[in-house]
């Protein structure tokens, strides 16, 4: 059974960090999106399971790290000089195998998101 379940946000100031969790079970291949309220989700990570192959989006490049403890069945997205914009329900979803890693139908379980709110 493939599940993902978010954990790890709240409230920061901007200029601060957060690391957000992805409990990932039955895929190896995770991605991180986040939507804000009125935008459409956006990809911001990817994660290969075999090797730790990292991939990131455009627009938080530079300021996100991807990472996973395969230990733990987990995903970790950290954030890293946080703005307002970055305010959204941050979600994981697990890649089904197929198609760009940057699309959101190359990704069919999704977890239930958790909101990431930057106080100015």
């Amino acid at each position: 059974q493939v599940q993902a379940v978010e954990s790890g946000g709240g409230l920061v100031q901007a200029g601060g960090s957060l690391r957000l969790s992805c409990a990932a079970t039955g895929r190896t291949d995770m991605g991180w999106f986040r939507q804000a309220q009125g935008k459409e989700r956006e990809f911001i990570a990817f994660i290969r399971g075999a090797d730790g192959s990292p991939y990131y989006g455009d627009s938080v490049k530079g300021r996100v790290s991807i990472s996973r403890d395969n230990t733990k069945n987990t995903v970790y997205l950290q954030i890293n000089s946080l703005k307002p914009e970055d305010t959204a329900i941050y979600y994981c979803a697990a890649y089904r195998g197929l198609g760009l890693v940057q699309s959101l139908t190359s990704y069919d379980y999704w977890g239930q998101g958790t909101q990431v709110t930057v106080s100015s």
